[in-house]
């Protein structure tokens, strides 16, 4: 299986099965000399765990990682970082009597039909069990950022018909609303709505999509590169990378369509030594280059494929077949919630493999 890699210098590779023994990943490219420890990857990771609250999966994974090599005494050597987090909670069992059941909305039809084989355990490779080893590689990510002066979030925008409607531009501890909210919402009116929603659809046996915004501050102008690395670019390969995405829009995105180029065009100002816009409509790039205005983008996600409700599929035979989840089954109502540390992450990463590709591009 290829693909299993992300990124040019700031690259990383992950590995294992949603129901093998471990996931990992191995980070390459990460300038020596950075401060990192375990408790920072762990902290990421724990944003990103099921089992939190009512409103994701029950499964009890606490996701404790271990650093396996490329950090000294408290600093990353240069050398590859490993990073290993077992699989504790995992119950194949539930997968058995349904093994070759075509599941609708999951990857066993198309990864059996590519490889000639699937493992059927919580969907294997294909499974969001693989988005933890992103968020402890987005934490190593984001911590060097953070030391170049760059700040960054996620949060939930929409859930299903529920759509956050304050402005954040202007709010205080945004970071700390939103991970205070147990659906990632900083605007607690919002939060509760989305929460009350969730309550009903999981009586209900359904479940919905939902919208993630990543908002980037003080990005250095000029990171990116045209014409096929532009910035949006790479930020929509993360993002549509990610298990159940299926959109993904910056700046003004598909609103654009319906505005005037008077509208929508962002006009500068100068700004003592800093060159600005009035607007900020290109959602922080110009000609896939970073511009040095806030970027602003968004992915979205489907509605969870595993639900309570009884579904009409077919088996490999090609046999009709009612499906039903099996009892006990432990799925999350709204992919989306727990979606918001992993874009956060591929964010990081994506910008972090920029601004070090960014240094190689004149004398």
């Amino acid at each position: 299986m290829a693909s299993n890699s992300f990124g040019t210098i700031f690259r990383i590779t992950t590995f294992g099965e949603s129901h093998g023994k471990a996931i990992g990943v191995v980070i390459d490219g990460c300038p020596a000399g950075l401060k990192i420890s375990l408790n920072e990857i762990q902290a990421a990771l724990d944003l990103r765990a099921p089992g939190r609250n009512p409103y994701t999966s029950p499964r009890k994974e606490k996701d404790q990682a271990d650093i396996l090599s490329g950090v000294f005494e408290g600093k990353t050597t240069g050398a590859p970082i490993c990073i290993i987090i077992p699989n504790k909670d995992a119950d194949s069992s539930k997968y058995e009597p349904i093994k070759d059941i075509l599941r609708p909305g999951h990857a066993n039809f198309t990864y059996t039909k590519k490889y000639g084989c699937f493992d059927y355990r919580g969907g294997g490779r294909s499974s969001a069990r693989e988005t933890a080893c992103r968020v402890a590689a987005g934490a190593v990510a984001r911590k060097f950022l953070e030391s170049q002066g760059v700040s960054f979030y996620a949060y939930l925008k929409e859930l299903g018909s529920v759509c956050m409607e304050s402005n954040l531009e202007y709010a205080e501890n945004i970071r700390g609303n939103i991970y205070e909210s147990d659906v990632f919402c900083p605007d607690k009116a919002s939060s509760a709505k989305m929460q009350s929603h969730l309550l009903a659809l999981k009586e209900s046996g359904e479940s919905t999509g939902g919208l993630v915004e990543l908002q980037v501050h003080s990005l250095p102008v000029g990171l990116g590169d045209p014409v096929y690395e532009k910035l949006e670019a790479k930020l929509a390969s993360a993002m549509m990378s990610l298990p159940a995405s299926k959109g993904f829009e910056i700046g003004s995105g598909f609103d654009a369509t319906s505005m005037s180029g008077s509208e929508h065009n962002d006009c500068f100002y100068s700004d003592g030594d800093l060159v600005r816009t009035h607007s900020n409509y290109a959602g922080g790039t110009l000609g896939g280059i970073s511009t040095g205005m806030p970027l602003s983008c968004r992915v979205a996600f489907k509605p969870t494929s595993s639900i309570t409700n009884e579904q009409i599929t077919c088996d490999y035979s090609g046999n009709e077949v009612r499906f039903n989840l099996p009892k006990g089954s432990r799925h999350d109502p709204c992919v989306a919630i727990r979606a918001v540390p992993v874009v956060e992450a591929m964010g990081a990463l994506v910008l972090a493999d920029t601004l070090l590709m960014n240094r190689c591009a004149r004398l």
